[in-house]
């Protein structure tokens, strides 16, 4: 890893109507534009479901570097994460997060590790920690044969 402080950056352009398109050095462009709750078309990126997706995300690879720390045998993650906006004070802001995670361990995986490191990768993820919300994991883990 490359030492702090790390730095992103974005480029957005739009005009007056149609999509809002995302770049970044080295990345492919992205179109966006506003969710259905909007008022947009709904079939595009929108800043919220970004935002959703970037906690999935950083979950399930925060996850997969604890896991491979500790070097747990896992076969599959499957990660759903849900975000609730709403208006509080004039303000609209998402208020909370729900991640369910369904982890996958070979048929002699140790269950009860699996679960604290998906509880570790669920407070250790950089991006839920830097929203101002709460989140809620609901794990599971199974053991399958092979």
């Amino acid at each position: 890893m490359k030492p702090y402080p790390h730095h992103y950056t974005i480029e957005a352009s739009a005009t007056t109507s149609g999509s809002v398109e995302l770049r970044a050095d080295g990345l492919p462009a992205l179109a966006t534009a506003p969710p259905a709750e909007f008022d947009g078309p709904g079939d595009q990126w929108s800043p919220e479901s970004l935002l959703i997706a970037a906690v999935a995300d950083c979950f399930v690879l925060t996850f997969r570097a604890i896991a491979r720390a500790s070097k747990l045998e896992w076969s599959g993650l499957q990660c759903r994460a849900e975000g609730t906006l709403d208006r509080v004070e004039r303000v609209t802001r998402f208020v909370g997060m729900r991640i369910e995670a369904e982890l996958s361990l070979p048929a002699d995986g140790n269950v009860d590790a699996g679960r604290r490191m998906l509880e570790k990768a669920e407070k250790t993820c950089l991006v839920s920690n830097s929203l101002d919300l709460a989140v809620e994991l609901e794990a599971r883990v199974t053991a399958v044969a092979g």
